[in-house]
């Protein structure tokens, strides 16, 4: 039997390996730019290329990796030999100090948005010492993986980490002045935590082969829903099958040895869908597991016959997936920011920090939107199984009451009053367990010690999502820091008087009820609460003036950086559309209308056998004429499609573009879609050219 335990972190340059391979001196230095944010100590590269590479070689490696995470998504890799010319011109194992801490990748192919001509290929990975490098494994390789940043010659940013870092490094530095006017002296970092937990999809693979809309594009195009889905919800945390439960366990095993923390694993609502969550870390190295996570688990997946599918939307009429990011923030003494306690000091610093992100996202809402947004995701969004686009707040009735106490207070709060809310908040950690219900239909839930964005989609990078949500975060620190600097006297006194005004701007965000009503929505209309439908209205966000003012003075992306940023995303989804038009094109051509004439000639057979026997059949008839009037219908939406798709191909505006594939085709596509599933409740099941949902969601 395999101990975690034991296994955990062996594929891993952990520093318990660090600690063993280096010197005292190296590793102590080592460790303060780790832990501590200060600059690499460049003399101490060589030692740490050395010691990375002679553990990497002792576990089988002959090659190494800058892993790095560009704007289209996924990760990216190169890999070198540690081959190189020695002294008098043999050959031999290295890993210098140089191709350690920076590397130049022939980076003409990834999307720049704008940021280089394509012909121009410099790119350059520099590595990120604050998450640990790990070794991936083949049947017949190993390759040590160095995580990384990705930016252009000018220095300009082409990845998701590096807008990471700096908006962390942002939030330290507005939440450490806050914590000095607070009276906290010890606090010089802080740290943000985070635990993506990972909806996902199996499905047999020789069923999944049968598909082309599925292995071209991870989603169904066409499929008619079948007698039995996800409507007497007993797939829900239900007994998992065998083949299943073989696939999580081995799936388990291949995280612990790569020092991913995977905690939980269970069924989710819809038939085949699963959730594994993991314990929380830090969150540049949570995210960098989480994208660890997706890898390995198509990786293990495909031993067992299966394939993991992580869109966000694979079958219509089922619910799609989501990876719910789980944030907070504390500092390295180990205290959370949003975990009430018996201290005042602490619990004035938790409302404090509630209010600093209630003030971010009533000002900078539309952003969390624009980060999760994308082709997948916009089949997700609002669609009574993840939240709204509309972005708001769920505190739950315990807290909200307790904000609403603060809003009533007229003048200076006495010391009776602070001490009552003081209680208030101390007893939040024990009712929060019972009675602060998650609220599944809102976008941000506080849940007992930290705030939950469900909006995630499950095949996205976090990175997006949780620098907005630091970024927010420090906009509201900074706020809150301006107000409570310029007013003299008890400092407890004035923070409850600029949060109970922090609380009355943001009222509007605050929302304890049910995401999904139609009153919800008509209600955050009045409000003025941004509603983007798509990916094209959601990505408008970004290009505010407030929003690149915001992004230009924490540093941590340019307004040049910023129009990259949308460029790229755009691109992405008129390609993501484009391939899916031209999928479903060729898929009702060359597999659907054959199968459906097909039919059509046998039952035309079989009535005209029944008709020269004499016998008058109307049913027979009947049944001619629909399936005839099917196979119309598709012909006629499918050359309305394939005009509306010629027409795409001419246009030059890529915001235009995009815009007309969230609208004009995607109503296109439905239309097509209707008259395909149609036929499908039609036709007989052994000249259906495919799996049907049926087969898809019940069998493994």
């Amino acid at each position: 039997m395999i101990k975690a335990s034991e296994i955990f972190g062996e594929l891993t340059f952990s520093k318990k390996v660090m600690k063993a391979k280096l010197s005292k001196e190296i590793y102590k230095k080592l460790m303060e730019t780790i832990e501590e944010n200060k600059a690499l100590d460049q003399e101490i590269a060589a030692d740490v290329a050395h010691a990375m590479k002679e553990w990497a070689m002792e576990n089988g490696a002959t090659h190494f990796t800058h892993w790095f995470q560009p704007q289209r998504g996924g990760t990216a890799e190169k890999h070198d030999a540690f081959l190189s010319y020695g002294e008098d011109g043999e050959m031999i194992e290295r890993l210098s100090a140089s191709q350690l801490i920076q590397s130049e990748p022939d980076a003409s192919s990834f999307p720049s948005g704008g940021i280089r001509s394509t012909f121009e290929a410099r790119g350059y990975t520099a590595w990120d010492p604050t998450s640990p490098a790990f070794l991936i494994v083949s049947e017949q390789a190993k390759t040590l993986v160095i995580p990384s940043v990705f930016l252009s010659w000018t220095g300009e940013v082409l990845d998701l980490k590096a807008p990471l870092l700096r908006s962390q490094r942002a939030l330290t530095e507005e939440a450490i002045k806050l914590q000095r006017l607070l009276g906290n002296r010890t606090s010089k970092r802080i740290k943000v935590y985070v635990g993506p937990e990972q909806e996902y999809f199996l499905f047999n693979k020789e069923l999944w082969n049968t598909r082309p809309d599925l292995f071209i594009c991870n989603r169904t195009l066409f499929g008619a829903m079948p007698a039995k889905g996800q409507q007497m919800e007993d797939h829900y945390f239900g007994s998992i099958k065998s083949k299943v439960l073989n696939f999580m366990e081995e799936l388990d095993i291949e995280l612990y040895r790569r020092g991913v923390p995977a905690k939980t694993r269970h069924n989710e609502v819809a038939p085949n869908q699963f959730e594994i969550a993991p314990l929380y870390n830090e969150s540049n190295l949570g995210i960098d597991n989480n994208l660890k996570l997706m890898d390995i688990m198509h990786k293990v997946a495909e031993k067992h016959g299966l394939v993991a599918c992580l869109h966000e939307k694979p079958m219509a009429g089922v619910n799609g997936s989501g990876k719910h990011l789980n944030w907070s923030l504390g500092d390295e003494t180990g205290i959370n920011y949003l975990e009430p306690s018996k201290s005042p000091l602490k619990n004035l610093n938790f409302l404090i920090t509630i209010g600093a992100i209630l003030y971010g996202i009533n000002k900078f809402g539309g952003i969390l939107r624009a980060a999760v947004a994308d082709a997948g995701n916009d089949h997700r969004l609002g669609a009574n199984e993840a939240p709204p686009a509309i972005m708001s707040v769920y505190l739950g009735e315990y807290l909200d009451a307790i904000f609403n106490e603060i809003e009533g207070i007229s003048a200076k709060p006495t010391e009776k009053q602070l001490a009552h809310i003081n209680l208030g908040v101390q007893n939040l950690p024990k009712v929060a367990k019972d009675t602060s219900d998650r609220n599944r239909t809102s976008p941000v839930a506080f849940t007992g010690n930290k705030f939950e964005f469900r909006a995630v989609g499950s095949s996205q990078n976090c990175a997006e999502a949780a620098t907005v949500f630091n970024l927010i975060a420090a906009y509201g620190y900074k706020e809150l820091y301006e107000r409570l600097s310029k007013m003299k006297g008890d400092v407890r006194a004035n923070a409850i008087i600029v949060l109970k005004d922090i609380l009355k701007e943001t009222k509007r965000v605050r929302f304890e009820g049910n995401n999904y009503s139609e009153e919800w929505h008509k209600e955050a209309a009045k409000r003025g609460l941004p509603n983007a439908k798509n990916t094209p209205e959601a990505l408008k966000f970004f290009m505010a003036k407030d929003v690149i003012k915001m992004f230009e003075e924490f540093k941590v992306l340019s307004e040049r950086e910023l129009h990259s940023k949308i460029e790229v995303k755009l691109e992405t989804y008129v390609k993501i559309k484009d391939i899916e038009f031209k999928a479903a094109k060729n898929i009702a051509k060359t597999l659907i209308l054959p199968s459906v004439a097909k039919h059509m000639r046998k039952t035309a057979e079989t009535a005209n056998s029944v008709k020269t026997a004499g016998i008058s059949s109307k049913v027979l008839s009947a049944e001619v004429k629909e399936i005839e009037a099917a196979y119309s219908d598709i012909r006629e939406n499918l050359a309305k499609f394939e005009a509306y798709q010629e027409k795409l191909e001419k246009m030059q505006d890529l915001h235009k573009k995009a815009a007309s594939c969230a609208e004009e085709g995607a109503e296109g596509l439905l239309a097509l879609r209707k008259a395909v599933d149609f036929a499908e409740t039609i036709v007989a099941n052994d000249l259906w050219p495919m799996a049907k949902y049926q087969e898809l969601l019940l069998r493994l």
